[in-house]
C-alpha cells in the first residue's frame, strides 16, 4: 500500500491561469484536493466606498474597472439605477446605441473566455482565433467611445456619443463574418474528443445546488434553469428583439461551454434585429440636470452581464453624491461554489473547473 501524506499548496495568486491575482491553497493528498481554500483581496479598490465621495457621473468610470471585460454592462447598470430614482425616460435612439454596444460587448467577452479557457487547458490556436475576432469587435466599441477596455460610454439619461458616421453598416457588415468564425470555432474544438474529455462530466453540480449558491449567468443556466433577465424582468428595449436563452441540463463543464457559445449566437441576432431597427434619428440624451441629484429613497436594479445577473443598489439622501452604493458581482457569487466542485478532485481537472466558472477579479475583489 502506497502511504501518502497530505500537502499544502499554493495555486496562485500570480498565476496565469486565475486570470489576475486569486490564490488557492489546496489540501492534496496525493494528486486528489482533499480542500480548497480561495484567497480573494489582492486586487481590491473599495468601488463602493470611493462611490460615496462622487458624483453619479463621475461614478462610471469606475463601473468600467470592476468587470472589465464587460464594461458598458458594468456602466449601464449603474445610470439605469439612477435613472429608475429619477423616472428619467431614456430616448429610443440612446436605447439602441445602448444594446448595440452591450451585445457587442458581450460577444468579446465570450470570445475571451472561449479562447482563454481553451489556453488553460493547453490549446494554443483557439486563443488566437478568438482574440482575432474580438479585436474587430475592440475597435468598433473604440470608434464610438474612444476607448478599448474601459469604455466610459454610458451617461444617466443616455450615451456620451451618437455613432459616427457609418458605424452602425460596419456593424452590419461584420455580423457575417462573426457567424462564420464561430461556426469555425465549433469545428476546431467543440467536437474535438481530447476536450470532450477534459470538460464532459467535470465540475458538476445540480439545479438546486446553484440556486443554494445564487449563481447566474451560463452557470446557472447549465443546470436546466431558464433565467435571463433580458427576457425574464425586460429592461431598456430587450423586449423589442426575438432571441432564445441557451440552457442545458448536465451541469458539467461542458455544458457551460455550450451555453456560452450559444450565447455569441444569440447576442448576433439581437444585434442583426438593432442595426435593422435602429431609428434613423433622434436624440441622444435625455433632459438631465447638469448636477444628478436622485430624490431621497433607494432602488435596486439589476441586469444581465456576461457573467450572470449584475445588480445595483443606491440609497439617495438627495444629495448630488450615493449615500450608499453597493454591487451585485456575479462574479464574486460565482466563485462561490468553487471549494465544493474541487473537494474529492484530481488536481489535474483544477483550472478546467475554475476556468468554466468564468470570473473577473476585478469584479470578485470590488
Amino acid at each position: 500500500m502506497i502511504r501518502t501524506e497530505e500537502m499544502l499548496l499554493n495555486v496562485g495568486p500570480q498565476h496565469p491561469s486565475t486570470h489576475g491575482v486569486f490564490r488557492i491553497v489546496l489540501k492534496i493528498d496525493g494528486e486528489t484536493i482533499k480542500e480548497a481554500t480561495p484567497v480573494i483581496g489582492y486586487l481590491h479598490r473599495g468601488t463602493e466606498k470611493l462611490a460615496e465621495d462622487l458624483q453619479y457621473t463621475q461614478i462610471i468610470p469606475y463601473t468600467d474597472r470592476m468587470d472589465y471585460l464587460s464594461a458598458m454592462t458594468n456602466n449601464y447598470v449603474l445610470c439605469h439605477a439612477v435613472e429608475t430614482m429619477m423616472n428619467l425616460e431614456v430616448p429610443e435612439r440612446a436605447e439602441y446605441l445602448r444594446v448595440l454596444v452591450m451585445e457587442l460587448g458581450r460577444i468579446a467577452s465570450h470570445f475571451v473566455w472561449y479562447g482563454t479557457y481553451l489556453l488553460d487547458i493547453g490549446a494554443l490556436s483557439p486563443f488566437l482565433y478568438a482574440f482575432r475576432e474580438r479585436e474587430m469587435i475592440i475597435n468598433l466599441l473604440n470608434e464610438i467611445s474612444g476607448a478599448r477596455l474601459t469604455f466610459n460610454y454610458m451617461r444617466v439619461g443616455g450615451v456620451k456619443w451618437d455613432a459616427p458616421e457609418g458605424w452602425i453598416q460596419k456593424v452590419r457588415d461584420l455580423l457575417p463574418y462573426l457567424r462564420e468564425q464561430l461556426a469555425g470555432y465549433h469545428e476546431l474544438v467543440s467536437g474535438n474528443e481530447i476536450f470532450l474529455q477534459r470538460v464532459k462530466g467535470v465540475g458538476v453540480y445540480s439545479k438546486e445546488e446553484a440556486l443554494q449558491y445564487s449563481l447566474s449567468g451560463a452557470n446557472l443556466r447549465c443546470t436546466g434553469v431558464e433565467w435571463d433577465l433580458r427576457k425574464d424582468e425586460p429592461y431598456s428595449i430587450y423586449d423589442h428583439f426575438d432571441f432564445n436563452v441557451p440552457v442545458r441540463t448536465a451541469g458539467d463543464a461542458w455544458s457551460r461551454y455550450q451555453c456560452r457559445m450559444a450565447e455569441v449566437e444569440e447576442s448576433i441576432k439581437i444585434v442583426e434585429q438593432a442595426v435593422e431597427q435602429f431609428p434613423e434619428e433622434g436624440e441622444i440624451m435625455a433632459k438631465v440636470p447638469r448636477i444628478i441629484k436622485p430624490p431621497k429613497g433607494e432602488t435596486y436594479v439589476r441586469i444581465e452581464s456576461p457573467r450572470g445577473e449584475i445588480g445595483c443598489y443606491i440609497a439617495s439622501d438627495g444629495k448630488k453624491e450615493p449615500y450608499r452604493l453597493k454591487f451585485r458581482r456575479p462574479s464574486f457569487y460565482n466563485l462561490q461554489i468553487l471549494p465544493k466542485l474541487l473537494k474529492g478532485e484530481n488536481i489535474a481537472n483544477l483550472i478546467t473547473i475554475l476556468g468554466g466558472i468564468d470570473i473577473v477579479l476585478g469584479e470578485v475583489d470590488g
